[in-house]
């Protein structure tokens, strides 16, 4: 019997060849999100990302440009929502929620599609 969600097509909603993510580190307050504040023309990783849909469900996956392999995802079920946040001083970048192996969040930001 097939589970929920076995027979559904991921299809690719957008494909960014080049972004740059930066690694954000954890909010001290609830003051908005400011690209302003990290290093820009410093990026700490980058390559292209996809945005697919499966079902209900979209996903923002970074992934190498050469080999394919992926860097990180993160899937929005809603938007706004927890996985995809705005950047207060720029249309240009966005903030992820991804989890890392052990659970643990990370935000990156990266550019928008």
């Amino acid at each position: 019997m097939a589970t929920d969600g076995q027979f559904e097509y991921e299809s690719i909603l957008c494909v960014k060849p080049e972004v740059n993510v930066y690694r954000i580190p954890p909010r001290a307050s609830n003051r908005a999100i400011r690209a302003a504040d990290w290093k820009l023309d410093a990026p700490d990783w980058t390559g292209r990302m996809r945005v697919t849909a499966r079902g209900k469900v979209a996903y923002v996956k970074l992934e190498d440009k050469v080999s394919g392999e992926l860097f990180a995802q993160a899937p929005v079920e809603e938007y706004p929502g927890v996985a995809v946040e705005t950047v207060s001083d720029s249309s240009r970048y966005f903030v992820l929620r991804i989890m890392d192996d052990n659970g643990g969040k990370t935000r990156l930001q990266t550019r928008r599609c």
